[in-house]
């Protein structure tokens, strides 16, 4: 089972998968499953910020009934 990093390690892991594509040595097939990495990782890189940013914000409607994004208050600063 494979274990699931943090943003902050996922970030990590992407700066080095791009330092070492960048260098231009590594062979086809190995650059192939840095890039399928690196994509997984941008993948869940995106999904932790955007669960993120749900946290942060909450949808409100208008008395017009349309929707709108709204900061995040807590409980304790109403």
């Amino acid at each position: 089972m494979e274990k699931k990093l943090s943003f902050e390690q996922s970030m990590s892991r992407l700066e080095e998968i791009t330092k070492l594509l960048e260098r231009g040595d590594v062979p086809l097939e190995q650059s192939l499953s840095y890039f399928e990495e690196g994509t997984s990782l941008v993948r869940s890189c995106r999904q932790l910020l955007d669960s993120a940013e749900q946290k942060v914000k909450i949808l409100t409607k208008t008395q017009d009934g349309s929707v709108e994004l709204a900061d995040f208050e807590a409980e304790d600063e109403k």
